[in-house]
């Protein structure tokens, strides 16, 4: 699997029951691609991972890989509270035909450096997928360093690149030094897509693209070939929605946002509840004025025209 381009952290679409909507999201990954994305990643933190039963994790990840057949892989979020979960999941995505996986710590324990390479190295030796380690220190308070990164991918054929969410796009010269090419370096926090870019980043681990595929497809695109009136043109408007990915409700947010521009709903599983009050109002109020000053030449793209069932 190449890593690389606008990869959608995808979100999980619930029916009224709040029972996974796979019919719906076979749909949203189909559009998805036939609008410029490279492949899919499936269970995440968007994805409420968190509260998706195991065997509900797996009619997912196979419904994915049947829904974009051989057009773009899929890779497989791989979190759990212990390392035997997280291995067992990993063989199951293996199984379920996905051609990649995304490396997550543990949630809930935080452990030293010996334990997360123990608990990572386990989940990567599992399969010969290709996989990607996950770097979120502000969601999952673990730290990989950039020493420590590198120490993982002398040690594992298999483990091609890094998502890197720390929010410091720093830490992506920092792994470019010093791995050059092993490690495909991608931004995993959306507001941070084009100063992560402009230092040598090669993709996107992308949240708004759930709403806005052609547009995250664009500026990307802006900023890896250095078009950089086009890519701050875009940016400037686009920046209200992607910060609603650094924030603690931003499942909620970037589903409300889905539900508004008419591709999705805003249901999420507790403990989280749909947004209510002041909050919902001001968040519609930041949505509904984004959509209105939408760059011309992307209100006639497929986006607005896409209709399937909810």
């Amino acid at each position: 699997m190449e890593w690389k381009g606008v990869i959608p952290a995808i979100t999980t679409p619930f029916d009224a029951n709040l029972r996974v909507d796979l019919a719906f999201m076979a749909d949203h990954c189909r559009w998805l691609v036939d609008n410029g994305c490279s492949a899919i990643v499936a269970l995440g933190s968007l994805g409420e991972g968190a509260t998706l039963a195991f065997d509900e994790k797996i009619a997912i990840l196979k419904d994915c890989v049947k829904a974009v057949g051989d057009r773009v892989p899929v890779a497989s979020a791989i979190s759990a509270l212990s390392t035997r979960e997280a291995v067992d999941l990993a063989k199951a995505a293996s199984d379920a035909g996905c051609q990649g996986l995304m490396v997550l710590p543990p949630y809930v324990y935080v452990g030293d450096w010996r334990e997360m390479k123990a608990h990572v190295s386990a989940i990567v030796k599992a399969t010969d997928l290709s996989c990607m380690l996950y770097n979120n220190p502000v969601a999952y308070v673990i730290d990989f360093l950039p020493e420590q990164i590198a120490e993982l991918a002398s040690e594992h054929g298999n483990l091609h690149a890094v998502k890197e969410s720390s929010t410091d796009a720093r830490r992506v010269t920092a792994i470019k030094a010093l791995l050059r090419d092993r490690l495909a370096v991608l931004v995993g926090v959306d507001d941070a897509l084009v100063e992560g870019a402009g230092v040598g980043a090669i993709g996107w681990i992308a949240g708004l693209v759930n709403a806005f595929p052609r547009e995250s497809v664009d500026l990307l695109n802006f900023a890896l070939k250095g078009e950089r009136e086009s890519a701050a043109e875009l940016y400037y408007w686009f920046l209200p929605l992607l910060r609603m990915d650094t924030v603690p409700k931003f499942v909620q947010l970037i589903k409300l946002v889905q539900q508004e521009v008419g591709v999705g709903n805003a249901r999420v599983r507790p403990p989280r509840l749909e947004l209510a009050g002041p909050e919902l109002e001001s968040a519609r109020e930041t949505i509904h004025e984004t959509i209105r000053n939408r760059p011309v030449h992307s209100q006639s793209s497929k986006m607005q025209q896409v209709s399937y069932a909810q």
